[in-house]
């Protein structure tokens, strides 16, 4: 746990590190304006802080490589506002997550047998999210925009790195490591449960081109390939809320 943490810090971009209690100080902010508002018009609104953590399947949808599913954890932070008088709530959340995902390789030209290469990705998520009530707030349909940032691609095995990808003559598995630092995303999804506690599974996926930086890139110069790819991220969290 103490290592993720680490790999948590060392991507998170320093803006982020410097304003992390800003950030906080308003997801706190909010609540406690929102109660007042409340109280001033006799609405028992529903306030919470919660704290989530579960499972994560990650992807890139793209044509350029052949890619396989992977598993790994996120773990994130939640204010929230529950409206009884509306049919709806929102919620305000910061998520960090470790995912996981592998794509098709080879070890040269020579020996050609396909390889799997497992890559882990960090990402730290921004999300404002509202909660259509279906029974009452119990059983909410979840929506909304997030925003994230991404570390660059890492190999989990490092002596895979002159590893070539499938679909290509000269591009290694080192190469496509750097990928788009920001992303824009839809996320929707379905909570059950009770006020302090809600199971969630989410379904996210990226408008951004996740690769578009592989473009811009040194080897790509002699390929002269168009890569594009989609975040595709399934996101399953039990969250305990205060």
């Amino acid at each position: 746990m103490i290592t993720n943490l680490g790999y948590i810090c060392a991507f998170i971009p320093k803006f982020m590190i410097k304003n992390i209690q800003h950030i906080i100080l308003v997801v706190f902010t909010i609540g406690f304006v929102t109660l007042s508002y409340s109280q001033k018009r006799n609405y028992d609104i529903k306030n919470g802080i919660g704290i989530s953590g579960g499972l994560t399947q990650y992807d890139i949808i793209t044509d350029n490589f052949n890619t396989k599913k992977g598993n790994g954890w996120a773990a994130g932070l939640t204010a929230s506002v529950m409206l009884p008088h509306k049919w709806y709530g929102v919620s305000y959340s910061m998520q960090l997550a470790e995912n996981n995902f592998s794509v098709e390789g080879r070890q040269s030209n020579v020996f050609n047998t396909t390889e799997d290469i497992e890559y882990k990705l960090l990402t730290a998520q921004l999300s404002f999210l509202l909660h259509v009530k279906l029974i009452e707030s119990y059983v909410t349909f979840d929506l909304g925009p997030m925003l994230q940032y991404n570390a660059d691609l890492e190999l989990k095995d490092e002596n895979q790195e002159n590893y070539l990808i499938n679909n290509f003559e000269t591009v290694t598995a080192q190469d496509i490591t750097p990928i788009s630092r920001f992303n824009v995303n839809g996320a929707v999804g379905l909570s059950a449960g009770f006020s302090h506690f809600k199971l969630k599974a989410q379904y996210i996926y990226g408008f951004l081109n996740t690769l578009n930086k592989l473009n811009d890139e040194a080897f790509n110069e002699l390929n002269r390939t168009n890569f594009k790819g989609n975040q595709s991220m399934v996101v399953l969290t039990a969250q305990v809320t205060f």
